[in-house]
């Protein structure tokens, strides 16, 4: 074997070698975002279920609070809005003004469902109601759920994030199409917290 053979086999060896590196690189960036896109999946369960019990808790609530139409009315129009948002953002996890609106929608459905708490507790008779009650342990922990499914999938997306930037799966990742993910977060420090269930 004469020199040129040896080069060419150790070059060869490296090329497959730096193939077999790439391709783990891009193995490792498709299985982090899987994970994170079935990290939403957890929290758009959470925000289905809640979206679902919306219309109960207003139908309940209706009954008693007929002259507080606005704001069952506030809460349906949020609702509305945050479902669709979250349509939106299912259908394309990547796209951070998506994210943006879901995050937004979430927050004025929540703001929405916190002025009803309040306005609840003007009517004695509501909060003694047995379906209502049900509703507001049924809304408080789903609300509990959503935080916590929101904290897996920022976890999964920090993970991503941090695989998709470090050196030198930054080029796999611009070179593949690997786009940045964005975390759910709620803007508006006040609206942060779950609604406050009194009964």
């Amino acid at each position: 074997m004469g020199p040129l053979v040896i080069a060419l086999l150790v070059l060869l060896a490296v090329l497959v070698f730096v193939g077999f590196f790439l391709v783990g690189i891009y193995n490792t960036l498709v299985g982090l975002r899987n994970r994170f896109k079935n990290a939403f999946a957890q929290v758009d369960v959470q925000l289905k279920r809640r979206h679902d019990l919306i219309p109960n808790l207003v139908e309940t609530a209706k009954g008693y609070m007929a002259h507080e139409s606005g704001t069952l009315t506030a809460v349906i129009e949020a609702r509305a809005k945050a479902t669709q948002a979250n349509v939106r953002f299912a259908g394309n996890p990547t796209d951070p003004a998506a994210m943006r609106d879901l995050a937004q929608a979430e927050s004025g459905l929540s703001g929405a469902l916190g002025k009803l708490m309040v306005v609840s507790e003007n009517y004695p008779e509501l909060k003694a109601d047995a379906t209502m009650r049900t509703l507001m342990e049924e809304l408080a922990s789903t609300e509990n759920r959503i935080a916590f499914s929101r904290q897996a999938f920022n976890d999964s997306v920090l993970e991503y994030n941090t695989s998709r930037e470090v050196f030198p799966n930054v080029f796999v990742a611009n070179a593949f199409g690997f786009l940045p993910a964005e975390f759910f977060k709620i803007e508006n420090e006040a609206e942060k917290a779950a609604p406050t269930v009194k009964f």
